[in-house]
């Protein structure tokens, strides 16, 4: 999707070659670093990572996620609510919820 923004951009600005030019460049860097993180197979992806946290217990039926405690490191408050036996997702940062029934 992105190499196809780019392609688009460099097209519509091909009347002025500077600008094309530049677009290009950055796509073409763009595009070299993502094949080098790709091939990096020593680091996990950021998936990868999110799954090895294991699912947070919430005693209430709704939990509303941040992302992270720090308001400028998190994303929009989703509030999720957790109403089936597995564990809900966060749609922006994908923690997973559970809730903790005491019996």
């Amino acid at each position: 999707m992105a190499s196809s923004l780019f392609k688009a951009l460099v097209e519509s600005s091909s009347k002025t070659p500077s600008s094309a030019r530049s677009l290009s460049l950055v796509s073409n860097q763009i595009g070299q670093h993502t094949a080098k993180w790709m091939q990096d197979t020593s680091k996990k992806s950021p998936m990868e990572l999110i799954n090895e946290v294991p699912p947070i217990k919430v005693e209430g039926r709704i939990v509303a996620c941040e992302g992270d405690s720090n308001p400028a490191l998190g994303h929009p408050i989703e509030f999720i609510c957790l109403d089936r036996e597995e564990p809900a997702v966060c749609k922006y940062c994908g923690l997973r919820y559970t809730q903790d029934h005491h019996h």
